[in-house]
Protein backbone atom coordinates (compact mmCIF):
# COMPACT_ATOMS: atom_id res chain seq x y z
CA UNK A 1 0.00 0.00 0.00
CA UNK A 2 0.86 2.95 -0.97
CA UNK A 3 0.62 6.31 2.21
CA UNK A 4 0.50 9.58 0.47
CA UNK A 5 2.55 12.43 2.80
CA UNK A 6 -0.27 15.09 3.71
CA UNK A 7 1.41 18.35 4.38
CA UNK A 8 1.05 20.17 6.97
CA UNK A 9 -1.15 23.52 6.78
CA UNK A 10 1.34 26.18 8.13
CA UNK A 11 -1.20 29.04 7.67
CA UNK A 12 -3.52 26.81 10.18
CA UNK A 13 -0.08 26.50 12.54
CA UNK A 14 0.24 30.62 12.83
CA UNK A 15 -3.56 30.82 13.81
CA UNK A 16 -2.53 28.12 16.62
CA UNK A 17 0.38 29.37 18.03
CA UNK A 18 -0.35 33.11 18.11
CA UNK A 19 -3.70 33.49 20.15
CA UNK A 20 -2.48 30.69 22.40
CA UNK A 21 1.03 32.68 23.53
CA UNK A 22 -1.72 35.54 24.37
CA UNK A 23 -3.78 33.34 25.98
CA UNK A 24 -0.88 31.67 28.08
CA UNK A 25 0.43 34.77 29.02
CA UNK A 26 -3.05 36.33 30.18
CA UNK A 27 -3.46 33.14 32.78
CA UNK A 28 0.19 34.17 34.40
CA UNK A 29 -0.76 37.90 34.98
CA UNK A 30 -4.31 36.54 35.91
CA UNK A 31 -2.51 36.27 39.60
CA UNK A 32 -2.21 39.81 39.93
CA UNK A 33 -0.16 42.69 38.99
CA UNK A 34 0.66 44.12 42.24
CA UNK A 35 1.87 40.76 44.52
CA UNK A 36 -1.40 40.92 46.41
CA UNK A 37 -3.56 38.34 46.81
CA UNK A 38 -6.54 39.44 45.42
CA UNK A 39 -9.06 36.49 44.25
CA UNK A 40 -6.39 34.13 43.34
CA UNK A 41 -7.13 30.97 41.09
CA UNK A 42 -8.15 28.08 42.58
CA UNK A 43 -5.66 24.94 41.44
CA UNK A 44 -8.46 23.52 39.65
CA UNK A 45 -9.26 26.68 37.91
CA UNK A 46 -5.57 27.11 36.90
CA UNK A 47 -5.24 22.99 36.26
CA UNK A 48 -8.43 23.78 33.22
CA UNK A 49 -6.83 26.57 31.86
CA UNK A 50 -3.42 24.72 31.48
CA UNK A 51 -5.59 21.46 30.16
CA UNK A 52 -7.81 24.31 27.80
CA UNK A 53 -3.98 26.05 26.50
CA UNK A 54 -2.26 22.63 26.20
CA UNK A 55 -5.05 21.37 23.49
CA UNK A 56 -4.16 24.55 21.23
CA UNK A 57 -0.48 23.63 21.79
CA UNK A 58 -0.63 20.23 21.12
CA UNK A 59 -1.91 20.19 17.31
CA UNK A 60 0.95 22.44 16.33
CA UNK A 61 3.44 19.41 18.45
CA UNK A 62 1.51 16.85 16.36
CA UNK A 63 2.00 19.04 12.82
CA UNK A 64 6.00 19.91 13.97
CA UNK A 65 6.52 15.89 14.19
CA UNK A 66 4.51 15.86 10.58
CA UNK A 67 6.94 18.55 9.03
CA UNK A 68 9.66 16.80 10.36
CA UNK A 69 9.05 13.19 8.79
CA UNK A 70 8.72 15.13 5.71
CA UNK A 71 11.93 16.77 6.08
CA UNK A 72 13.43 13.87 6.35
CA UNK A 73 12.15 12.45 3.67
CA UNK A 74 13.09 15.40 1.43
CA UNK A 75 16.55 15.62 2.34
CA UNK A 76 16.49 11.96 1.22
CA UNK A 77 15.47 12.28 -2.01
CA UNK A 78 18.39 15.11 -2.16
CA UNK A 79 20.53 12.61 -1.64
CA UNK A 80 19.60 10.10 -4.10
CA UNK A 81 19.13 13.02 -6.49
CA UNK A 82 22.79 13.85 -6.33
CA UNK A 83 23.95 10.30 -6.56
CA UNK A 84 22.11 9.87 -9.86
CA UNK A 85 23.17 13.02 -10.86
CA UNK A 86 27.11 12.62 -9.99
CA UNK A 87 28.14 10.15 -12.81
CA UNK A 88 26.38 12.48 -15.40
CA UNK A 89 28.41 15.30 -14.03
CA UNK A 90 31.66 13.00 -14.62
CA UNK A 91 30.51 12.47 -18.34
CA UNK A 92 30.26 15.76 -18.99
CA UNK A 93 33.15 16.98 -17.70
CA UNK A 94 35.19 14.54 -19.57
CA UNK A 95 33.32 15.56 -23.11
CA UNK A 96 34.40 18.78 -22.16
CA UNK A 97 38.16 17.61 -21.68
CA UNK A 98 37.81 15.77 -24.90
CA UNK A 99 37.03 18.96 -26.80
CA UNK A 100 39.41 20.49 -25.26
CA UNK A 101 41.90 20.66 -28.63
CA UNK A 102 39.19 21.93 -30.99
CA UNK A 103 38.90 24.66 -28.64
CA UNK A 104 42.20 25.45 -28.57
CA UNK A 105 42.48 25.45 -32.11
CA UNK A 106 39.79 27.58 -32.60
CA UNK A 107 41.08 29.78 -30.46
CA UNK A 108 44.11 30.27 -32.40
CA UNK A 109 42.35 30.62 -35.66
CA UNK A 110 40.29 33.59 -34.46
CA UNK A 111 37.09 31.43 -33.97
CA UNK A 112 36.31 30.52 -30.39
CA UNK A 113 33.06 32.82 -29.81
CA UNK A 114 31.59 30.97 -32.76
CA UNK A 115 32.47 27.74 -30.16
CA UNK A 116 31.27 29.14 -27.32
CA UNK A 117 28.02 30.24 -29.05
CA UNK A 118 27.07 26.56 -29.89
CA UNK A 119 28.20 25.20 -26.04
CA UNK A 120 26.04 27.58 -24.41
CA UNK A 121 22.95 27.29 -27.11
CA UNK A 122 19.93 26.95 -25.14
CA UNK A 123 18.32 25.18 -28.25
CA UNK A 124 19.60 21.76 -29.44
CA UNK A 125 17.45 21.54 -32.04
CA UNK A 126 19.20 24.93 -33.52
CA UNK A 127 22.52 22.40 -33.45
CA UNK A 128 22.91 21.56 -37.05
CA UNK A 129 22.11 24.79 -38.18
CA UNK A 130 24.94 26.73 -36.24
CA UNK A 131 27.40 23.42 -36.81
CA UNK A 132 27.05 23.78 -40.98
CA UNK A 133 28.62 27.58 -40.10
CA UNK A 134 31.68 25.76 -38.94
CA UNK A 135 33.45 24.93 -41.35
CA UNK A 136 36.52 23.21 -41.28
CA UNK A 137 35.48 20.96 -38.10
CA UNK A 138 35.71 16.92 -38.45
CA UNK A 139 33.23 14.42 -38.11
CA UNK A 140 34.54 13.23 -35.29
CA UNK A 141 34.71 16.57 -33.97
CA UNK A 142 31.51 17.50 -34.27
CA UNK A 143 30.23 14.68 -33.01
CA UNK A 144 31.73 15.47 -29.89
CA UNK A 145 30.73 18.61 -29.74
CA UNK A 146 26.77 17.31 -30.11
CA UNK A 147 27.71 14.87 -27.08
CA UNK A 148 28.58 17.73 -24.54
CA UNK A 149 25.42 19.92 -25.59
CA UNK A 150 23.31 16.90 -25.48
CA UNK A 151 25.38 15.67 -22.46
CA UNK A 152 24.94 19.42 -21.11
CA UNK A 153 20.93 19.64 -21.13
CA UNK A 154 20.47 16.47 -19.85
CA UNK A 155 22.43 16.96 -16.76
CA UNK A 156 20.60 20.66 -16.29
CA UNK A 157 17.28 18.80 -16.74
CA UNK A 158 18.53 16.58 -13.66
CA UNK A 159 19.70 19.35 -11.82
CA UNK A 160 16.75 21.46 -11.62
CA UNK A 161 14.52 19.09 -8.99
CA UNK A 162 17.58 18.94 -7.17
CA UNK A 163 18.28 22.70 -6.78
CA UNK A 164 14.43 22.88 -6.07
CA UNK A 165 14.34 20.32 -3.55
CA UNK A 166 17.70 21.71 -1.74
CA UNK A 167 15.91 25.03 -1.32
CA UNK A 168 12.61 23.45 -0.10
CA UNK A 169 14.49 21.92 2.71
CA UNK A 170 16.71 24.84 3.21
CA UNK A 171 13.51 26.61 4.24
CA UNK A 172 11.77 23.97 6.08
CA UNK A 173 14.83 23.91 8.38
CA UNK A 174 14.62 27.32 9.40
CA UNK A 175 10.74 27.14 9.85
CA UNK A 176 10.98 24.24 12.27
CA UNK A 177 13.89 25.57 14.03
CA UNK A 178 11.53 28.66 14.61
CA UNK A 179 8.77 27.09 15.41
CA UNK A 180 10.44 24.52 18.00
CA UNK A 181 11.59 28.02 20.03
CA UNK A 182 8.02 28.99 19.75
CA UNK A 183 6.82 25.56 21.06
CA UNK A 184 9.87 25.36 24.14
CA UNK A 185 8.87 28.65 24.72
CA UNK A 186 4.82 27.73 25.33
CA UNK A 187 5.94 24.20 26.79
CA UNK A 188 7.80 26.45 29.42
CA UNK A 189 5.12 29.03 30.67
CA UNK A 190 2.63 25.80 31.10
CA UNK A 191 5.14 24.32 33.07
CA UNK A 192 5.26 28.11 35.14
CA UNK A 193 1.85 27.87 35.59
CA UNK A 194 1.54 24.09 36.87
CA UNK A 195 4.64 25.15 39.30
CA UNK A 196 2.78 27.47 40.59
CA UNK A 197 -0.79 25.78 41.23
CA UNK A 198 0.84 22.44 42.75
CA UNK A 199 4.30 23.41 43.70
CA UNK A 200 5.53 19.96 41.10
CA UNK A 201 5.87 19.90 37.92
CA UNK A 202 4.31 16.13 38.01
CA UNK A 203 0.87 15.05 38.21
CA UNK A 204 -1.59 13.56 40.58
CA UNK A 205 -2.54 10.08 41.81
CA UNK A 206 -1.14 6.70 40.79
CA UNK A 207 0.50 6.57 37.36
CA UNK A 208 -0.68 2.56 37.30
CA UNK A 209 -3.77 1.77 39.25
CA UNK A 210 -4.33 -1.40 38.16
CA UNK A 211 -2.28 -4.40 36.77
CA UNK A 212 -1.11 -3.20 32.91
CA UNK A 213 -2.27 -4.60 30.78
CA UNK A 214 -5.54 -5.09 31.75
CA UNK A 215 -6.16 -8.52 29.57
CA UNK A 216 -3.38 -9.98 27.87
CA UNK A 217 -3.82 -13.22 25.40
CA UNK A 218 -0.23 -13.31 23.86
CA UNK A 219 -1.17 -11.16 20.61
CA UNK A 220 0.44 -8.85 19.19
CA UNK A 221 -1.65 -5.73 20.06
CA UNK A 222 -1.81 -7.03 23.40
CA UNK A 223 2.14 -7.51 23.26
CA UNK A 224 2.37 -3.55 22.14
CA UNK A 225 0.12 -2.83 24.63
CA UNK A 226 2.84 -4.17 27.59
CA UNK A 227 5.32 -2.53 25.66
CA UNK A 228 3.61 0.56 26.18
CA UNK A 229 3.01 -0.23 30.11
CA UNK A 230 6.48 -0.66 30.45
CA UNK A 231 7.14 2.82 29.63
CA UNK A 232 5.08 4.19 32.40
CA UNK A 233 6.71 7.05 34.84
CA UNK A 234 8.91 7.98 31.75
CA UNK A 235 8.68 11.91 30.95
CA UNK A 236 6.94 13.59 28.11
CA UNK A 237 8.99 15.45 25.87
CA UNK A 238 7.97 16.92 22.75
CA UNK A 239 8.91 15.27 19.21
CA UNK A 240 10.41 12.30 20.74
CA UNK A 241 9.55 8.66 20.45
CA UNK A 242 11.78 6.64 23.27
CA UNK A 243 13.70 5.12 24.44
CA UNK A 244 13.72 7.46 27.27
CA UNK A 245 10.82 10.03 26.36
CA UNK A 246 7.93 10.52 24.82
CA UNK A 247 5.12 12.36 23.10
CA UNK A 248 1.50 10.93 22.95
CA UNK A 249 2.64 9.61 19.02
CA UNK A 250 5.64 9.00 19.82
CA UNK A 251 4.98 6.65 22.18
CA UNK A 252 2.33 4.47 20.67
CA UNK A 253 5.12 4.67 17.49
CA UNK A 254 7.59 3.22 19.79
CA UNK A 255 5.40 0.18 21.42
CA UNK A 256 3.91 -1.12 18.40
CA UNK A 257 7.41 -0.39 16.81
CA UNK A 258 8.57 -3.16 19.43
CA UNK A 259 6.48 -6.13 17.94
CA UNK A 260 7.43 -5.25 14.05
CA UNK A 261 4.60 -2.89 12.85
CA UNK A 262 5.78 0.69 11.61
CA UNK A 263 3.37 3.02 12.60
CA UNK A 264 4.10 7.22 11.47
CA UNK A 265 5.21 9.94 14.38
CA UNK A 266 2.00 12.06 13.82
CA UNK A 267 -1.56 11.23 15.29
CA UNK A 268 -3.78 11.84 11.79
CA UNK A 269 -1.11 9.92 10.03
CA UNK A 270 -1.38 6.93 12.53
CA UNK A 271 -5.14 7.28 12.15
CA UNK A 272 -4.55 6.66 8.68
CA UNK A 273 -2.14 3.60 9.39
CA UNK A 274 -5.01 2.07 11.05
CA UNK A 275 -7.84 0.05 10.25
CA UNK A 276 -11.39 1.77 12.13
CA UNK A 277 -12.78 0.04 14.57
CA UNK A 278 -15.80 0.66 17.24
CA UNK A 279 -15.49 1.50 20.77
CA UNK A 280 -17.06 -2.10 21.36
CA UNK A 281 -14.19 -4.19 18.92
CA UNK A 282 -11.88 -2.32 21.40
CA UNK A 283 -8.82 -4.65 22.21
CA UNK A 284 -5.62 -4.41 23.88
CA UNK A 285 -3.03 -2.65 21.68
CA UNK A 286 -5.66 -0.86 20.02
CA UNK A 287 -5.39 3.22 19.37
CA UNK A 288 -7.73 5.85 20.65
CA UNK A 289 -8.22 9.45 19.47
CA UNK A 290 -9.35 12.06 20.81
CA UNK A 291 -10.92 15.65 20.40
CA UNK A 292 -12.21 16.66 16.79
CA UNK A 293 -8.69 16.92 14.86
CA UNK A 294 -7.19 14.17 16.19
CA UNK A 295 -4.39 15.71 18.14
CA UNK A 296 -3.96 13.41 21.08
CA UNK A 297 -4.00 9.68 20.75
CA UNK A 298 -3.43 7.27 23.84
CA UNK A 299 -3.20 3.21 23.41
CA UNK A 300 -5.92 0.57 24.68
CA UNK A 301 -4.88 -1.43 27.52
CA UNK A 302 -8.50 -3.37 28.70
CA UNK A 303 -10.74 -2.37 31.13
CA UNK A 304 -11.27 0.86 30.04
CA UNK A 305 -8.11 2.09 30.27
CA UNK A 306 -5.58 3.34 28.05
CA UNK A 307 -1.69 4.26 28.50
CA UNK A 308 -0.78 7.59 27.39
CA UNK A 309 1.67 10.33 27.42
CA UNK A 310 -0.42 13.47 28.59
CA UNK A 311 1.46 16.79 28.18
CA UNK A 312 4.60 18.38 28.64
CA UNK A 313 5.52 18.64 32.61
CA UNK A 314 3.78 14.77 33.07
CA UNK A 315 4.78 11.54 32.62
CA UNK A 316 3.47 8.22 30.89
CA UNK A 317 0.64 6.84 32.83
CA UNK A 318 -2.59 4.89 33.05
CA UNK A 319 -5.51 6.77 32.35
CA UNK A 320 -9.81 5.92 31.75
CA UNK A 321 -10.66 6.17 27.96
CA UNK A 322 -13.55 8.57 28.49
CA UNK A 323 -11.31 11.01 30.70
CA UNK A 324 -11.42 13.23 26.96
CA UNK A 325 -13.23 13.28 24.12
CA UNK A 326 -12.79 10.49 21.66
CA UNK A 327 -13.19 11.18 18.13
CA UNK A 328 -12.13 7.60 16.58
CA UNK A 329 -10.34 3.71 17.18
CA UNK A 330 -7.79 2.31 15.04
CA UNK A 331 -5.98 -1.36 15.20
CA UNK A 332 -2.50 -0.86 13.65
CA UNK A 333 -1.05 -3.77 11.89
Amino acid sequence: MVLHLRRPDRSRLKRIVTPFVGAAIGVLFSFGMTGQAVAAPSPGDIEQQIDDSWNKLEPVIEQDNAAKTELATDQAKVAQLESQIAPLQSQVDAAFGRINNISVRYFINGRQSMLNAILTTGNPATFADQLAMLDGLTRTEQLQLKDVIALKDQYLAQKKPLDDLVAKTTTEEANLANQAKSINAQIDQLNTMRLAAYGTTGGSGSLRPTTCPVNYDGSKGARAAQVACSEIGKPYVWGTAGPSTFDCSGLTMYAWGKVGVTLRHYTMWQWEDTTHITQAQLRPGDLIFFYGDKHHVGMYVGGDWMVNAPHSGDVVRMAKINADPISGFGRPG
